[in-house]
């Protein structure tokens, strides 16, 4: 039952594209990071498809997707931002399930946010489930609207040239990669928490550089 509904939304996802071009992408993707459970995983990699047959330019495809996330992402920021959590919490206890947001998916992107900051906004944009939740806790903690425009039009611009670009690579053999979309989200999590480290190390080494130097 669970496979069957996926082959209708990856069917009526290129219907969509293939009919409105790119309209349809940033339509699309604007549904998705609006907490409808529309999979990213689909939609770019057939737009990079169709740019592999000339149909597209990979830059009006990635532009659309990024765009239409960003526009998305603006109404479940305005969510957060103008009501209270724990009416949130209210709604996604009653009608999480249908957009497939569970509560404990909102407290983790909560203390993701709280944890590291505004820039986790961009990052969260690579992240499997967190990637649309995040606007959410964004709007909540009443995060600058240019500020949180910019650092997710970033991330989703990243995002939708990596999938994309798969597509282009595979061409009319895009749809081997749906079984292993774990798999990219497992690799992408991994590369993000080994950068967020490295930028950890860093700083923490350069500050104990610095009060050395204070000492001397």
């Amino acid at each position: 039952m669970e496979q069957s509904f996926l082959e209708v939304i990856v069917f009526w996802v290129m219907g969509i594209i293939s009919q409105f071009g790119y309209p349809g992408i940033f339509l699309l993707m604007a549904l998705e990071s609006a907490l409808i459970p529309i999979p990213s995983e689909v939609i770019m990699p057939f737009s990079g498809f169709l740019v592999s047959e000339g149909r597209f330019s990979l830059m009006g495809v990635v532009l659309a997707g990024a765009l239409g996330n960003l526009v998305g992402s603006w109404a479940a920021y305005a969510l957060g931002y103008w009501a209270h959590d724990k009416v949130i919490r209210r709604l996604v206890k009653k009608y999480g399930q249908f957009v497939l947001l569970t509560e404990n998916e909102y407290d983790h992107a909560l203390k993701l946010f709280s944890r590291n900051g505004q820039l986790f906004v961009a990052i969260s944009r690579l992240l499997p489930a967190v990637r649309t939740v995040i606007s959410l806790p964004a709007g909540v903690a009443k995060l600058s609207l240019v500020k949180f425009s910019l650092l997710t039009f970033f991330g989703c611009l990243i995002w939708s040239y990596f999938l994309a670009a798969i597509g282009v690579k595979l061409g009319e053999n895009w749809v081997v990669i749906r079984p292993y979309f774990r798999k990219f989200d497992i690799a992408i999590v991994a590369i993000i928490i080994i950068l967020i480290l490295v930028y950890i190390y860093r700083k923490f080494r350069n500050n104990n550089l610095l009060k050395t130097k204070n000492s001397d």
